[in-house]
């Protein structure tokens, strides 16, 4: 009998643990929070506020704790949009300056699971898009926490002053939206833990200018301990030339200029301005994060240059044709304009020629686009990769999307491969449904989620059983993931224009 009351009893467990949902509710620093059920495994939290509003007199200011709240918040719709300009999908009505929100997918059944964690930053050149437009959900079904980020943006991000700098306790103004980042960082090691998460494993991952932000989270001595390791796609924020390095008082004339056609002559009148009149459409700001000696001490070229980094495992990708996105026409005159309005040096510019020829309008329309991925995408890319690999001890990994797809996130006309944000879709299970009809992006899709799942569960290694080996990389080798039609190591892709872009920042850098 007692058997067969253990049996009964181990059943019930069983099958109580098989049924078990995940944590639908929990407790942060500001208090009860509770998500909804995605299918059956996962629970998710579209909109947790990590800090209190930086509104009216708080803004352009250091962001403050969240004031606790009563109840049981639940967390069923992510928060509105970042201030910023209007487009055909995202509308004045749907923003607000309100919007310091985070995400939280898990697949957790308890709080003692200790699952790696994944910290995903958007793109949209600082300036616009929103954490909410994708929530990673096919990455947390393969064993994952993923946590998804919103900061400010724009001129509310990245305003510099020197009044703001005089306010400031540090002595320094910018950068507020990567200090943002980092407050949500400090927020995820305080309260992942009750949502199933490791704080200890926590790997940041971000696209286009989210990847440039990741990329200065590494460099800023400000993110050290907030993560283990760190996954760019298409974005460094590496120049060797002052053509990609804005400092603090260069943004503040920029600042000066802005303030005159805005007709205010203080930071208090400013803050007093509607959040639209600051970001909305064809006003112009600059938004970049600036070498300030405190968020980012130095040039990042020479914090990589001389080891003054946060050393942690990186992966870095970009994509075959990021130029796609946003070039789908050029013809020979308008090609040959371009490349002599950009003042090249006599011997750089037939040098630029026979590496990007501009001979038919399609032989332009290619070049163009390749000369943006390279000056853009493949020489950030590379310089960091190198950099890394030479004044590191932490592993460096580096990939290529290649996958030539009809399906595609922002790209025009012809493509020849991977257009720039569509790695996105490999990584949020776009092609899940569409398997019989997308088979090889499919098979890319799946081989991705498991690389960059694995990168996060082990803090820097990207292999796993079923998986073709991924060597560390290292110049000169084969050593670089394609991703394409599968997976499969190659050399260097497109390195003699690569080391065409290196001979002419190496040019430029010392006039």
């Amino acid at each position: 009998m007692k058997k067969l009351m253990k049996l009964l009893v181990l059943g019930l467990m069983a099958t109580t643990a098989c049924t078990a949902q995940p944590i639908l509710r929990t407790h942060v620093e500001g208090g009860e929070v509770e998500g909804i059920l995605d299918g059956n495994d996962l629970a998710v939290y579209k909109a947790i506020p990590y800090c209190e509003p930086p509104l009216g007199d708080l803004r352009w200011k250091p962001l403050q704790p969240v004031k606790p709240w009563e109840g049981v918040l639940k967390a069923e719709d992510v928060a509105k949009w970042p201030p910023q300009p209007e487009k055909s999908y995202i509308k004045y009505d749907m923003m607000d300056e309100d919007c310091l929100y985070l995400s939280v997918v898990t697949p957790a059944k308890s709080v003692d699971e200790k699952l790696p964690v994944m910290v995903y930053i958007h793109g949209g050149s600082f300036s616009t898009e929103h954490y909410g437009g994708a929530l990673w959900e096919s990455l947390a079904r393969r064993g994952v926490i993923t946590v998804s980020i919103e900061f400010r943006n724009g001129a509310l991000g990245f305003l510099v002053s020197d009044e703001l700098a005089k306010e400031s306790p540090t002595g320094h103004s910018g950068n507020y939206g990567i200090l943002d980042q980092i407050y949500a960082l400090q927020w995820i090691q305080r309260n992942i833990k009750n949502f199933g998460g490791d704080p200890s494993k926590v790997t940041i991952f971000g696209e286009s200018s989210g990847a440039m932000c990741c990329n200065v989270l590494c460099a800023s001595p400000l993110a050290k301990g907030l993560f283990c390791a760190c996954i760019s796609q298409s974005g460094a924020y590496i120049s060797k030339t002052n053509m990609g390095t804005y400092t603090e008082s260069m943004m503040m004339e920029e600042t000066k200029s802005f303030m005159e056609r805005a007709n205010v002559k203080t930071i208090a009148e400013m803050r007093q301005m509607d959040a639209k009149a600051l970001t909305g459409n064809n006003v112009f700001y600059p938004s970049f994060p600036v070498v300030d000696g405190y968020v980012i001490p130095e040039s990042m070229y020479k914090l990589y240059e001389t080891g003054k980094y946060n050393d942690v495992p990186v992966l870095i990708m970009h994509n075959s044709d990021e130029g796609a996105a946003g070039i789908a026409s050029v013809s020979v005159n308008e090609y040959e304009a371009l490349l002599n309005s950009q003042q090249f040096p006599a011997n750089w510019l037939d040098s630029v020629k026979y590496h990007y020829p501009g001979n038919t309008d399609e032989e332009c329309l290619f070049s163009i686009r390749d000369l943006t991925r390279d000056v853009q995408f493949g020489w950030p890319a590379y310089t960091w990769a190198n950099l890394q690999t030479k004044t590191g001890k932490s592993p460096v990994y580096v990939a290529y999307l290649a996958q030539k797809s009809e399906k595609t996130v922002y790209a025009e006309g012809n493509r020849r491969g991977a257009a720039h944000a569509d790695d996105c879709m490999y990584l949020s299970g776009r092609f899940d449904e569409e398997a019989d009809k997308y088979p090889e992006e499919k098979k890319v899709s799946d081989i991705m989620q498991e690389y960059w799942v694995n990168f996060a569960k082990s803090c820097g290694n990207p292999n796993g059983a079923g998986l073709p080996k991924w060597v560390e990389y290292q110049p000169n080798t084969k050593s670089v993931m394609e991703f394409n039609n599968g997976a499969q190591l190659i050399d260097l892709p497109n390195k003699a224009k690569i080391e065409c872009i290196d001979r002419f920042m190496n040019f430029v850098s010392q006039q």
